[in-house]
């Protein structure tokens, strides 16, 4: 039986290996046809194409693809990823042309490129057209300046808790007699915007354990984001996407315990809850009335929108504080005036907390934080999937199912005054390049899809630089290499950013809510 099996298959095999060469070469004529004269690979392995490279050695990968585009006239490069086509494009015109078009016949957002396998297809990232504008009225209400206040002592409280702990770990007191040590603030910093994210968006509706099981969830998603989608058991992928599914089930009790507060008329403490108060009317006022719930009500649905919040406010905020530290330390000048401003308006002894008024008179920590994100924007690019043919230039049409990259991290670097140089001074009142290169600042993306969160996440980043530079005096480690890039899934210092801390004031503030 097993000889005459093995038969069988033996005679097959000419035939299977036809096939396969046939494929291949199908594929490479595929690939030919789409890359036109775009630069890019003459060649691509069969099937998998620059994957391994591309998960490899991520930055690389996008440093030889921004290249390649350069080179072009167009400002675009190919290359060819398991089974899709990429394009990559650097020139800033053409990524708003993407970013102008995201709709059912040209491109649609997809936020990673195996996203839909990972964040599952109802999402907001997916969603255009009115569903998507009706959607956006009813998260607005989440970053009213209202909203904004109830907000910015949570932070504060949070930021003061994780300084404490990364001083103690760096400089341990001295009856341990321990020396002080470097530490790496990239996973310290992450776990600090994790407790934020949580509290901010979901405050009182997450147990401990909750807290405690999401960390576990969200770190394989993380994990999961750097793999290649192969959804098999026991694959990381997997791991990932079925962590997402506990996430957004934890979140829509979450909505679902914060709907019945406000059914109560209890006063906002959280994201969740500003979304939920007009949500609650319109849901008990369709109750009354016999009929069903307005759209996008739905617990479950709203959870998965939250999940999209926090993906979008955690990676993000953490490289922008990673930077902060890295490009302060870099330029001393820069520091010491972020610490007179800062020093002027707030002070540590005074065991308040910042108030939203003191913060907007920080017009220098905002460039600060504004330049930060220009010159090291957190998530480079913004992929999305050409969902018919889109005549992206005169002389190029955009497949229909390609992958196409606009690169705001390219686009950072175009039109501003000296670009690559680290410049705060370019968003003051006097220069305001914000204004005069306001296309080329893409940080927070453009068009229909732009982030609606942008004002917490530069909030989020003065509070964080405003309270480091004056509690904590702090040194880089530094090492050869330890600034380039690298990409873990947003970008951050290839050394985690190491840093020897210590105290700079007499005693950490006593904050709180009350």
């Amino acid at each position: 039986m097993t000889s005459s099996l093995l038969a069988s298959l033996s005679s097959l095999a000419p035939y299977l290996f036809s096939l396969l060469a046939l494929l291949a070469l199908l594929e490479q004529v595929s690939y030919i046809i789409k890359k036109r004269s775009l630069p890019g690979p003459p060649l691509v392995l069969p099937f998998l194409g620059s994957a391994a490279r591309l998960v490899a050695a991520p930055t690389a990968f996008w440093d030889h693809q921004s290249r390649l585009a350069a080179s072009s006239p167009l400002g675009i490069s190919a290359n060819y990823v398991v089974g899709r086509f990429i394009l990559f494009i650097r020139d800033t015109e053409l990524c708003h042309r993407v970013f102008a078009n995201v709709r059912p016949d040209a491109f649609h957002l997809v936020g990673h490129p195996f996203g839909k396998k990972l964040f599952g297809e109802h999402n907001l990232i997916y969603m255009m057209g009115q569903d998507h504008k009706d959607l956006r009225r009813r998260i607005a209400p989440n970053f009213t300046p209202r909203a904004l206040s109830t907000y910015t002592p949570l932070q504060q409280i949070i930021i003061l808790k994780h300084l404490k702990r990364w001083v103690h770990l760096s400089s341990p007191p001295a009856a341990a007699g321990e020396p002080p040590k470097a530490i790496a603030l990239r996973l310290l910093a992450r776990d600090m915007n994790l407790e934020t994210s949580q509290t901010v968006f979901a405050g009182p509706y997450l147990s401990q354990k909750a807290r405690e099981r999401f960390n576990v969830d969200y770190n394989l998603f993380n994990v999961g984001l750097m793999k290649l989608p192969f959804d098999l058991p026991g694959s990381a992928f997997r791991k990932a996407r079925l962590a997402v599914d506990r996430l957004v089930e934890t979140l829509a009790g979450c909505a679902g315990k914060s709907k019945e507060r406000m059914e109560r008329g209890e006063e906002p403490c959280c994201l969740i809850d500003f979304w939920m108060q007009e949500t609650a009317r319109e849901v008990g006022a369709a109750r009354e009335a016999g009929e069903a719930p307005p759209p996008h009500s739905g617990d479950q649905e709203i959870g998965g929108h939250l999940f999209d919040f926090l993906f979008a406010a955690q990676d993000a905020s953490t490289s922008s504080l990673l930077w902060a530290v890295t490009l302060l330390d870099s330029h001393p000048q820069v520091l010491a005036k972020v610490r007179d401003e800062v020093a002027g308006i707030w002070s540590p002894d005074s065991d308040a907390l910042i108030t939203g008024e003191q913060l907007r008179e920080m017009k220098y920590t905002e460039a600060v934080a504004r330049e930060v994100v220009r010159y090291r924007a957190p998530a480079t690019m913004v992929p999305h999937i050409a969902g018919e043919e889109f005549p992206l230039t005169d002389n190029y049409t955009v497949p229909k199912g390609t992958i196409v990259f606009p690169s705001v991290f390219e686009s950072s670097f175009q039109g501003f005054t000296e670009p690559d140089r680290f410049d705060p001074d370019r968003f003051s009142e006097e220069r305001r390049e914000d204004q005069i290169h306001k296309r080329n600042f893409l940080a927070f993306g453009a068009g229909a899809h732009q982030c609606v969160g942008q004002r917490y996440a530069l909030n989020h980043l003065m509070l964080f630089i405003a309270m480091f530079v004056m509690l904590i005096d702090f040194r880089r480690d530094r090492t050869d290499g330890c600034d380039d890039i690298t990409y873990v899934p947003t970008i951050c210092p290839k050394d985690d950013c190491r840093v020897f801390l210590s105290m700079r004031c007499a005693r950490f503030p006593k904050l709180s809510l009350h």
